[in-house]
């Protein structure tokens, strides 16, 4: 049934396909970029003009047959293979981060709605503490110091798939509280059912009441959650790099592209506005989609 709602509504299924696009570029950006022959750290010299300050020949940022988006100032990287290459990015931060806040939101939610008292107490209190957090500005301050803890490579840099891990964690641990919220209030409501009592009449474990009894029945509220959490976590990726302490270049990512470009507007306007645009587009099909899968499973809450 949720399935055909999903169908039925035009603006969800938009979405849907504009995700599993941004999905399919994500993962076949090795053969996108052999295709085009240029890697996201390949420059091309030849594309820039040393006589307008090393800005790309042409009006549109260089844009044509070899350069499909352009290049970038100063460097001559292919804008298109690093656009492609910041969406894997992007998509890989906000899922992983989203799966994880998600898979403890989900155990901690649980843990407090049915056994109550003192685990209750604890497990809301800290969620509490929690949400409470000014989540940007902590996840500001926290990265670089654990990622300069973490240097591993020769240069006494920070090996970049682990800065990607520093930066799924610290999402993750600032955003688990929604979803155990949430979880928690439907676990205070469902544990009172006469499908729980009955398990428990048929002297079933706590284990068996938790994971088969009652996780079942919460599918849907974490599944709303978990979609609505991905592009609002692809949002905070993208100011972490903007602002410095996430993806440091010349690795490719969207919000370092947007913070190099900011310097570049007057004199190469589509420098910003490609990666803007995606952003944009990105996280718009994601909050279209979550909308959409919520009224789905949820039909009391359409859209009117």
């Amino acid at each position: 049934m949720a399935w055909k709602r999903i169908r039925r509504d035009k603006v969800t299924t938009v979405a849907l396909v504009a995700t599993l696009l941004f999905i399919a570029v994500a993962l076949l950006a090795p053969v996108l970029t052999s295709l085009t022959g240029w890697g996201p750290i390949t420059p091309d010299n030849k594309a820039i003009n040393p006589d307008t300050g090393n800005f790309p020949y042409g009006s549109l940022g260089g844009i044509g047959a070899e350069h499909l988006l352009g290049v970038e100032p100063g460097t001559g990287y292919d804008l298109f293979a690093r656009v492609v290459y910041g969406l894997r990015t992007s998509l890989y931060v906000g899922f992983a981060s989203a799966v994880l806040s998600t898979a403890v939101g989900v155990v901690a939610g649980l843990a407090a709605g049915y056994f109550g008292g003192w685990v209750d107490s604890l497990l809301s209190r800290v969620m509490d503490v929690m949400l409470a957090f000014p989540q940007l500005l902590f996840i500001i301050a926290l990265t670089p110091v654990i990622q300069n803890a973490l240097q591993t490579d020769s240069h006494g840099g920070t090996d970049e798939n682990l800065r990607l891990l520093v930066l799924v964690l610290n999402i993750a641990v600032f955003a688990w509280a929604y979803t155990a919220r949430l979880v928690r209030g439907q676990v205070l409501s469902l544990r009172e059912r006469e499908f729980v009592d009955a398990a428990r009449l048929m002297s079933a474990g706590r284990r068996h009441i938790l994971f088969r009894q009652l996780l079942p029945n919460l599918w849907a509220p974490v599944l709303i959650s978990f979609a609505l959490a991905v592009p609002q976590n692809i949002t905070t990726e993208a100011a972490l790099s903007y602002l410095g302490v996430g993806v440091i270049p010349p690795s490719p990512d969207w919000g370092a592209l947007l913070s190099d470009a900011s310097q570049f507007f007057l004199q190469d306007p589509m420098y910003l506005f490609v990666p803007g645009i995606l952003l944009l587009l990105l996280v718009l099909a994601l909050n279209l989609l979550g909308d959409g899968v919520r009224d789905a499973l949820d039909p009391r809450a359409r859209r009117g």
